[in-house]
C-alpha cells in the first residue's frame, strides 16, 4: 500500500509537490471513510457473534468502543467518538461519507457534520445531510465555521425544538478539568452554560480594569481567579493536600531528577523542593512524609501484599503512586479504581504485582466477556500489564519509572 502513494520525496517541481500533498489529503480522508465502513461491520459481527451466544440484547456490544481506539492507538473516551460517528457516516448520513470518501471532506469536516445533527432524529438527519452534501461543488472552499454554520442552520429549520432541547441538556454537562502545560503549568478549563461563562470572565476583566499594579492584565485575572476559588491569596498556598513523589537524592539536591505531582505529572526537583519547603515554613500548613521503598537498580516500587479482597487503602495508594494514570494502552485518564489484573474471583491475589491503576471506564471494561490482563514484572524491574481483547489483539503497558536516578548495582 505505502509503496502505490505519490513521492514524498524533495525532488520534484513545486507544482509536482502540491499535487503530492493534496493527493495525501484525499488519501487519508478516503481512509478515514474505509474506517468508518470496518468499524461499523465490526460492530454488527459482534452483535450477531453476543447473539448467538445468549448474550443479553443490553450486554451486546459492551467494549467494542475500546476496542477500536486500542486499534487506532488512541484513547477509549476518543475510541467511543469514532464509533458513534462510523455508524452516523454508515447509518444516516450517505452523502457525507461519499464526499469523504472522494476527498471532498476530511475527517475532522465529516465530525463537525455529524456533531451538529446529533440532536435530530434519523429522518432529519438524513435530510440535512441530503440538503448541504448531496451536491460536493458546495462542500468546495467552505471551512470549519462555514460548514458548522450552515450545518446549524438547517438542524435549526428542520427540528427547532431539537435544536433548543440540545442547548438546555447541554447544560448538565458543566465540569471543570486540569490538564498539564508547559514549564510547569496547568492549564484549568471550565465548561459553562453561556450565560455564566461570560459573567465569570467579565468579573475578573472588571477586577484588572480597576487593579494597576504593575501585573498584566492576563496575572491580574489569574490571580483574581485563584483568590475567589480558594479564599487565600495568589500567593500562599491553598488549603488542599498535594501528594509529591520524590527521591530521597533529589529532595536534598543531590540528584536532578525529576518529581512527580500526583495528578499533574512531572516536574523539575527545585520546582518540588520549593514546594516542601513552603509546606514546612507554612505555620499553617502540615507536611506529612510516607516512605516508599524502591529497587536500587530497577527503581521499581517494592511489592506489598493483603489478603483482602478490596485492596488496603495504603496498597492502593502505592499503586495509584506507581501507575500515575489509567494504566490501559494511549488512556491518560486519572486513576479511579484500583483494582486485581486477574480478577479475585479467578484466583487472582490481592498485591501489587497484580494490581492496576485504572480509569473507572477502562476497568469495567475489562470485566466485560472476552477480555483480560496478564500483569507481571519485566527483567528490569518494571510492572508490565498485557491487555487481551476478545479479538485476540494484545496491548502492553508499562508502568512509568519512579522519580529518583537508579543506583548501580
Amino acid at each position: 500500500m505505502f509503496d502505490t502513494l505519490p513521492d514524498a520525496g524533495s525532488a520534484g517541481s513545486e507544482s509536482a509537490l502540491i499535487d503530492g500533498i493534496a493527493a495525501l489529503e484525499r488519501l487519508k480522508a478516503a481512509a478515514a471513510a474505509r474506517q468508518a465502513r470496518l468499524t461499523v461491520a465490526l460492530e454488527v459481527a459482534r452483535r450477531e457473534s453476543e447473539a448467538a451466544a445468549g448474550l443479553p440484547a443490553a450486554r451486546r456490544g459492551r467494549g467494542l468502543a475500546a476496542e477500536v481506539a486500542l486499534a487506532r492507538g488512541e484513547s477509549p473516551v476518543r475510541g467511543a467518538r469514532h464509533l458513534g460517528f462510523a455508524k452516523a457516516l454508515v447509518h444516516e448520513m450517505p452523502h457525507t461519507l461519499a464526499a469523504l470518501e472522494a476527498g471532498v471532506l476530511s475527517e475532522w469536516r465529516a465530525t463537525i457534520l455529524v456533531r451538529e445533527s446529533a440532536c435530530l432524529d434519523r429522518e432529519d438527519r438524513t435530510r440535512l445531510d441530503a440538503e448541504l452534501c448531496a451536491d460536493p461543488s458546495r462542500l468546495t472552499g467552505m471551512g470549519d465555521a462555514a460548514l458548522s454554520a450552515a450545518a446549524k442552520a438547517i438542524a435549526y429549520r428542520l427540528d427547532p425544538h431539537a435544536v433548543v432541547d440540545r442547548a438546555a441538556r447541554a447544560q448538565s454537562d458543566r465540569t471543570v478539568t486540569i490538564r498539564p502545560a508547559p514549564d510547569t503549568m496547568t492549564y484549568l478549563t471550565a465548561l459553562l452554560p453561556v450565560a455564566q461563562g461570560v459573567s465569570v470572565y467579565a468579573a475578573l476583566k472588571r477586577q484588572a480594569d480597576v487593579c494597576p499594579d504593575g501585573r498584566s492584565r492576563g496575572q491580574v485575572m489569574a490571580d483574581t481567579l485563584v483568590e475567589r476559588v480558594t479564599g487565600r491569596p495568589a500567593d500562599q498556598p491553598a488549603d488542599v493536600a498535594v501528594t509529591v513523589v520524590i527521591s530521597d537524592q533529589a529532595l536534598f539536591g543531590v540528584d536532578s531528577s525529576p518529581a512527580i505531582v500526583a495528578g499533574y505529572g512531572p516536574v523539575p526537583s527545585p520546582v518540588a523542593q520549593q514546594l516542601i519547603c513552603d509546606a514546612v515554613a507554612d505555620g499553617h500548613a502540615r507536611a506529612a512524609l510516607r516512605r516508599l521503598y524502591a529497587a536500587p537498580v530497577s527503581g521499581a516500587v517494592t511489592a506489598m501484599e493483603s489478603r483482602a479482597r478490596i485492596f488496603p487503602a495504603g496498597l492502593a495508594t502505592l499503586i495509584a503512586l506507581r501507575d500515575q494514570r489509567c494504566r490501559t494502552p494511549y488512556c491518560d485518564a486519572p486513576v479511579r479504581h484500583t483494582d486485581h489484573a486477574v480478577p479475585h474471583r479467578r484466583g487472582g491475589p490481592t498485591t501489587a504485582d497484580n494490581g492496576l491503576g485504572l480509569c473507572e471506564a477502562c476497568n469495567y471494561v475489562k470485566e466485560e466477556a472476552g477480555w483480560s490482563v496478564r500483569a507481571g514484572i519485566t527483567e528490569n524491574g518494571r510492572h508490565t500489564a498485557q491487555f487481551t481483547t476478545p479479538t485476540g489483539a494484545t496491548y502492553t503497558s508499562q508502568a512509568p519509572p519512579v522519580p529518583g536516578t537508579p543506583t548501580a548495582a
